[in-house]
């Protein structure tokens, strides 16, 4: 345990990618920045592995991206599924980004880069340091440690996940609900006859299925289970394979890396910030992992975040421009977490007559070039974040019209 320092222009609290995101995104601004994190060590568990076009657009800004690239596995297509018939197919490579694909990353790899990241620009992340108690006044923050150590920070981020402490500590709500069904997650080695260039997403009556190639041979299974051991063994996964995957060229599990079990949640934050302290990532919304979309969406956070923190502390710009965050993340994370909804409840309707109207529609779909297009940018987040103006174009607003209060509709500026 390395001493704190006593003050920061930022504290972070939580070191996943959305608060390495945060850090490295201040520090390449020249913001002083403190990452704590109550775990000893970094987890070294796959957990989230979708890295969408966005995101990989997003995180140039802080020099990770080919990286990213370079340690994962590039994965142009994304197929909906029942048994051995494809019902729609969604291509990325003619996406309008310079990643048009889906990348397959395991979580721990992707944090390896982002803290090698901020080592480099002069940061660390210290633990273990939980967070006891926040107290704010009009010039700063003073968050105490469980521990008894205090820091004085002009500004604090709580990044510390679903069950934040530093959200329950400004008493923000978390409205929304739990899935009735546990999900499964592991990683395998499969014997398996299809291409690796493709995530599967399989429906059946059971629940969903998804199938996806990671680095070094292995393979992420995602499934809904009602009722499932914490750690699926090779026999449990087996079964979820047999009776929801390929039948005319079954998958067969080799052996079993890593696995959990996991209730989701699909919930929004009533508010993204509370004076001096804000919320990103899964502190601030959580939602199914249908499509990916959990971690993409709190790195992207992140980054919309560091432009006008640091606009603020280094450049003396307005304050009002940190009220520009919350305007435009929390309608990309609603309708983040109204598309993950609707793709969970689609994949696990139970009733036959409805898997056949549904299976039937989708076939439909799957004829219409424009539908699958718009599927694929919704799916890479180029579309969600799109429609919202950026944190950068936001600074630009108030530095060119400072008289002027920043409006919750400002038009929002075509992403580069």
């Amino acid at each position: 345990m390395s001493p704190l320092p006593r003050t920061t222009d930022v504290l972070i609290v939580g070191a996943g990618p959305v608060g390495l995101t945060l850090a490295a995104s201040l520090a390449a601004r020249g913001v002083d920045v403190l990452v704590v994190d109550k775990a000893a060590e970094a987890a070294s568990t796959s957990r989230a592995a979708v890295i969408h076009a966005r995101t990989l657009e997003v995180l140039d800004s802080i020099h990770v991206s080919d990286e990213l690239v370079r340690r994962g596995v590039i994965v142009p297509r994304f197929t909906v599924r029942d048994r051995d018939r494809a019902l729609l197919t969604i291509d990325f490579d003619r996406l309008p980004t310079r990643c048009p694909y889906t990348l397959m990353l395991p979580q721990d790899i992707t944090e390896d880069v982002l803290t090698g990241r901020l080592a480099e620009l002069g940061g660390r992340v210290h633990r273990p340091y939980e967070l006891a108690r926040l107290e704010q006044d009009g010039d700063g923050v003073t968050a105490t440690m469980v521990g008894g150590e205090t820091v004085r920070a002009s500004y604090v981020v709580g990044a510390d996940g679903m069950h934040s402490a530093v959200r329950e500590q400004i008493g923000i709500g978390f409205a929304g609900d739990t899935y009735a069904q546990s999900f499964v997650v592991a990683d395998v080695h499969l014997d398996w006859d299809f291409d690796d260039g493709e995530v599967m997403l399989y429906f059946a009556p059971a629940g969903l299925l998804v199938v996806a190639p990671l680095p070094g041979g292995r393979h992420r299974i995602v499934a809904t289970a009602d009722v499932a051991p914490e750690h699926p063994d090779r026999d449990r996964i087996q079964a979820l394979l047999d009776a929801r995957g390929p039948q005319k060229r079954p998958a067969l599990v080799r052996d079993v890396v890593w696995s959990s079990r996991f209730r989701v949640h699909h919930r929004l934050a009533d508010r993204y910030r509370e004076g001096r302290v804000f919320l990103a990532g899964d502190a601030a919304h959580v939602h199914s992992p249908a499509g990916g979309q959990g971690m993409n969406t709190g790195i992207q956070d992140a980054v919309a975040l560091a432009a006008p923190l640091a606009a603020v502390l280094r450049d003396a710009a307005d304050e009002r421009i940190l009220d520009g965050y919350e305007a435009q993340r929390r309608p990309v994370a609603a309708d983040v977490v109204a598309l993950t909804d609707r793709m969970t409840r689609m994949a696990t309707v139970h009733h036959s007559s409805v898997r056949r109207i549904r299976n039937a529609t989708l076939r439909v779909l799957d004829r219409i070039p424009a539908v699958r297009r718009k599927l694929a940018l919704n799916l890479s987040e180029l579309a969600i974040d799109r429609r919202h103006a950026h944190a950068d174009d936001l600074v630009k607003l108030v530095k060119a019209s400072p008289d002027e209060p920043v409006r919750d509709d400002a038009t929002p500026v075509a992403a580069p």
